[in-house]
């Protein structure tokens, strides 16, 4: 028994089932991937959108007791934080007076304060050297060791002695810088008193001199 032949026209049926086939799976595997590209994914980010640095200020302020005279490290002509030190002629730690007499003890008061940003690690003072001036009768030559002086800080409510024990205007530039108490935050400031006695045993030959004595407050960061 012979089989019988494919009808030639069952070909061109099979293709394009085939065809139609293919096509409805590439169909399939385009949606998935444009499915799949479409889907969200849960996130998390923080931006910082200020990142910056600078650098602090380290100043220091005096005033005088009745607050009404105030020096500034950065005083004077064409002075600026560039330089940093002034010199500070009008207020006088040593009070200025020209009527003391054997045994009387003169005292002055003044603020030192950091009025910059930064804080100061350190805090010193620094005497110089004391000279004598003036002679309308007297004949002396060691009033600076015949001026006894006594130095206190006080910070908050804590007063401390910082000037050696005993010391005179001469022994005081002998002994170097003073550390004083640190660090000085910003915005921080110290109060001292400096007293000065002229020494009870000073005869008449003492009558119109006068010492001077040069004093640095130095801020350190």
């Amino acid at each position: 028994m012979s089989l019988s032949p494919v009808p030639a026209a069952r070909a061109p049926r099979r293709r394009l089932t085939l065809v139609a086939l293919l096509t409805g799976v590439l169909g399939v595997v385009v949606l998935a991937l444009s499915m799949n590209s479409s889907l969200a994914a849960f996130t998390a980010s923080i931006t910082n959108s200020v990142n910056t640095a600078a650098a602090g200020t380290v100043i220091m302020e005096e005033k005088n007791a009745a607050g009404t005279t105030t020096c500034l490290s950065t005083d004077g002509s064409g002075n600026n934080v560039t330089n940093n030190a002034a010199t500070c002629a009008t207020i006088n730690k040593y009070g200025g007076s020209t009527t003391m007499v054997p045994g009387q003890t003169v005292s002055t008061t003044v603020t030192i304060k950091n009025v910059g940003t930064a804080p100061a690690a350190s805090f010193t003072l620094a005497p110089g050297t004391c000279t004598q001036s003036g002679a309308v009768t007297g004949s002396a030559t060691d009033l600076c060791a015949k001026l006894g002086v006594v130095i206190t800080q006080t910070v908050g409510a804590t007063t401390t002695t910082i000037s050696p024990a005993s010391s005179t205007l001469t022994t005081l530039a002998a002994g170097g810088a003073l550390t004083l108490t640190s660090p000085v935050a910003a915005g921080a400031s110290a109060t001292f008193t400096f007293a000065v006695t002229l020494a009870s045993a000073a005869g008449n030959t003492y009558q119109g001199l006068a010492a001077s004595q040069p004093l640095v407050w130095t801020f350190t960061s």
